[in-house]
């Protein structure tokens, strides 16, 4: 669902997928393309992704693109990648077959690892036919399909495989040429700011353990704290500092959904010095504490096993 904000502005959503049914699938959401788009009249209008990235694989039919500026029509088999906070919009032929992979940030980056070239290159969006039968297209096929099957399956090392399938796309991916963003589309100060935000996550994603202030995490982009602000709430509808408690709330969800380990343990490791803290500042963003949370979240697993 898409948050609340100005008309002016193109609508942001989240991912799809639930936290806390499988890690496997946490940051990581796969369904077909006609699943959506057939519901909205096979369009889907303009809008972005706070921190997500978005890998869509047109096996049949076409597709007008909207992205970075520019309206491209796509003839199968095409690729599109669509990084964070990127403005795109789509409107697919009825026919269209293919698959939509959108994944967190923090998981392609966690996946990457240091291959800082690969991750800078996956920054720019791609939009591109590829050659019918061709050995690119073909393994991009085959990908989507693996990913399907694993994401719909309960196979063991299921999350091992969906990892290293999204790993390869990505670099295959990496491989294709970028768009060059049309600057009679696209205002200069509308790509800065979105570069700002690009690496303000960045920021947050390295050192958010480590509850660093606000002048901390602005300083290496070049601007104040204002102005962060300012960019946070024109387009990601939040302040600054809620995009870093945002990222410790995840990750305190994901210790709390997937390991063992007690409530004190897990406020230690977030960079809590007071567990009562954690638990007030957990309560405050969810309306629950970390024990309840996880209890229900452990309640819901049940449920969906049984079904």
């Amino acid at each position: 669902m898409p948050r609340s904000q100005a008309t002016s502005s193109p609508p942001l959503y989240e991912l799809y997928g639930e936290l806390g049914r499988d890690e496997a699938l946490d940051g990581l959401h796969l369904e077909s393309i006609a699943d959506r788009s057939r519901l909205h009249n096979w369009e889907i209008q303009p809008h972005r992704h706070a921190a997500l990235v978005q890998l869509l694989l047109i096996e049949a039919g076409t597709a007008r693109v909207q992205i970075d500026g520019q309206l491209l029509e796509l003839h199968a088999p095409a690729v599109v990648w669509v990084p964070m906070l990127v403005v795109h919009g789509f409107a697919f032929s009825p026919e269209t077959e293919g698959h939509v992979i959108t994944l967190d940030q923090a998981r392609v980056r966690s996946l990457i690892g240091r291959s800082r070239g690969l991750w800078e290159g996956l920054g720019a969006s791609r939009a591109a036919a590829l050659e019918a039968g061709s050995p690119q297209g073909q393994t991009l096929c085959a990908i989507a399909h693996a990913l399907r099957d694993d994401y719909a399956g309960t196979s063991p090392w299921r999350a091992q495989v969906l990892d290293g399938a999204v790993l390869m796309a990505a670099a295959l991916i990496a491989r294709l040429p970028p768009l060059t963003a049309d600057a009679t589309e696209v205002a200069e100060p509308e790509g800065r700011a979105m570069q700002h935000l690009a690496r303000y996550r960045e920021q947050v994603e390295r050192h958010y353990r480590s509850h660093p202030t606000l002048d901390t995490l602005s300083a290496p982009l070049g601007i104040t704290t204002t102005q962060l602000n300012r960019l946070c709430r024109l387009h990601l509808h939040c302040s600054a500092l809620d995009v870093l408690h945002q990222r410790l709330l995840l990750e305190a969800k994901r210790e709390l959904s997937y390991t063992t380990l007690q409530v004190r343990q897990i406020a230690d490791g977030l960079g809590f010095a007071d567990p009562a803290y954690f638990t007030r500042f957990f309560l405050r963003l969810t309306g629950q504490s970390p024990s309840g949370w996880r209890a229900d979240m452990a309640s819901r697993s049940m449920v969906t096993r049984r079904h």
